[in-house]
């Protein structure tokens, strides 16, 4: 563990005590907290989600407060595979270089960039390269109290600055594999508030947007097979689901591997 990833560690865990603190452990769920902004899926064509759903089973991080509604999405093929060619270069994965795209209109509150894609290893060990276990990444000011976060994004392919007004489906990136990441992916979150220590993770409400069951998605990962995902869309979306924008004029829908 580099320097960097051990004083962000220090600090979620601070969060996680301020948290508990202020919120006494009622923090924001699906049945006490509902989304200020409906969202779209912040890329086009069909992605899975590999990780992160609504229950504490299919959870990105249940037990980091910041994290708990977060979701991990890639691209899979028909065997359910992620890559193709060599597993361990970046741009083997399908979603390596894709468009990263604005959930919400909203203001660019903070990013960061200038760090190198992490180390890809055959038994998917997590790395970290980069000076903030995010990588790089845009935070977007969608209302007074949410944020969304894009992270892991491919280096020098930011296109927005802080400050500057952004629509719903305007690319802001390309998906990449920067930060404390396994391999190529785009980390989304929506958080009340700017910190990404102290700040609570939302329970993201989508809209204009199709659900699937993955094919052979138990080739990829078959830890959250017997937990149903699909029982909470819509609007929330879980672990093993293909989804997809629907009814975006303008936007381009590329199709699946």
């Amino acid at each position: 563990m580099n320097g960097s990833v051990l004083i962000q560690s220090l600090k979620q865990l601070w969060g996680i005590i301020v948290l508990e603190y202020k919120y006494h452990g009622d923090l924001p769920s699906i049945e006490s907290y509902h989304s200020q902004v409906k969202y779209a899926l912040p890329f086009s064509g069909e992605w899975v989600v590999v990780n992160g759903g609504v229950t504490e089973k299919t959870s990105h991080s249940w037990e980091i407060p910041t994290q708990r509604y977060a979701y991990d999405f890639v691209i899979l093929d028909g065997a359910g595979s992620s890559f193709q060619g060599e597993e361990t270069e970046a741009g083997s994965f399908y979603c390596y270089g894709r468009d990263i795209l604005a959930p919400a209109d909203g203001t660019v509150a903070e990013i960061c960039t200038g760090n190198p894609d992490s180390r890809i290893t055959k038994n998917r060990t997590a790395s970290c390269n980069a000076r903030d276990i995010r990588g790089n990444y845009v935070l977007i000011c969608h209302s007074a109290d949410e944020y969304s976060l894009l992270a892991h994004l491919k280096p020098d392919s930011i296109q927005v600055s802080v400050g500057q007004s952004i629509k719903r489906g305007e690319k802001i990136a390309e998906c990449g594999n920067s930060g404390n990441t396994s391999e190529p992916h785009l980390h989304f979150q929506v958080q009340l508030g700017k910190s990404f220590y102290s700040s609570p993770g939302l329970p993201v409400e989508f809209e204009n947007i199709k659900v699937k069951k993955t094919l052979n998605y138990e080739k990829f990962d078959d830890r959250y097979l017997k937990e149903y995902s699909e029982n909470y869309y819509p609007p929330f979306i879980g672990v093993g689901q293909t989804v997809y924008n629907v009814n975006t004029e303008g936007w381009n829908r590329d199709s699946i591997i």
